[in-house]
């Protein structure tokens, strides 16, 4: 099964699903070891997570060795790590607001959400958080979108803050649960309607990649960006897609056949 190495864990895992192919909701995300800085840029080691198509493994270990499964914890070990006042405030959190899930999609629900609400009452933001669980795979998707006025900031250049923050609530979440679950985290609606946008796009630029008969290269995008093209032009017996450039600068090129 593959593994990836980079600084962070979030990049390790950006770097393989890019590798890969494969979109979040199609693999399987093992967190093998979360890094260390290092001082003055000596005695840190890489984050390394193992990430698995779906459907190539029946079973994927959901933590490390530093992280036992929590059903091979002592009852003081899940005590501390999950308390029961903490379980039932989170499923207070969101049962008024939900139905038809159930109690293990409810506590993580609230977990995520009273992460969430926290995090944008501590900012002063005057802003609230919607949940909800949608069920459209082998695995629940759990879907937060941010509401409220001004929140641009939450967003930040090219997402990358909106990105981060969906990384930490995925975080806080795997830390408490002792599994990796799938967090999507949007603002506005700011991620649906970007994709909608990225998929006119790519398809605009196939098409006069086809008539001009040459090579169109978009603008920088993150992986996800990036992922959202490749998905979009993947059926085309007309084109083919291929990302170039390294890092902050890596790219999607659309290429006629």
């Amino acid at each position: 099964m593959p593994e990836f190495e980079a600084r962070t864990v979030k990049e390790a895992i950006d770097k393989g699903l890019e590798a890969l192919g494969l979109a979040p909701d199609d693999a399987i995300i093992d967190i093998l070891d979360e890094g260390q800085s290092g001082v003055f840029g000596m005695g840190g080691r890489p984050a390394r997570v193992r990430i698995t198509p779906k459907g190539e493994s029946d079973q994927v270990a959901s933590s490390t060795d530093e992280e036992p499964p929590a059903d091979q914890e002592t009852s003081e070990e899940a005590a501390e790590t999950s308390p029961e006042s903490d379980i039932v405030a989170s499923k207070e959190t969101v049962a008024e607001k939900n139905s038809g899930e159930t109690e293990e999609e409810l506590v993580i629900l609230g977990i995520v959400t009273e992460f969430l609400q926290g995090l944008l009452d501590r900012m002063g933001l005057n802003a609230a958080v919607e949940g909800s669980v949608l069920h459209d795979g082998d695995e629940p998707t759990y879907r937060l979108n941010i509401t409220g006025d001004d929140l641009g900031i939450l967003i930040g250049r090219r997402a990358e803050t909106l990105d981060s923050i969906q990384y930490l609530a995925r975080l806080v979440v795997n830390q408490r649960t002792h599994r990796w679950h799938r967090i999507e985290v949007d603002v506005e609606n700011y991620k649906q309607r970007r994709e909608q946008s990225l998929q006119r796009l790519a398809r605009n630029m196939a098409d006069r990649a086809v008539s001009e008969g040459h090579t169109i290269v978009l603008e920088p995008m993150p992986p996800r960006e990036r992922r959202l093209i490749h998905l979009a032009l993947r059926d085309r017996d007309d084109v083919r897609t291929e990302s170039i450039g390294e890092g902050d600068d890596r790219k999607v090129t659309i290429i006629p056949l």
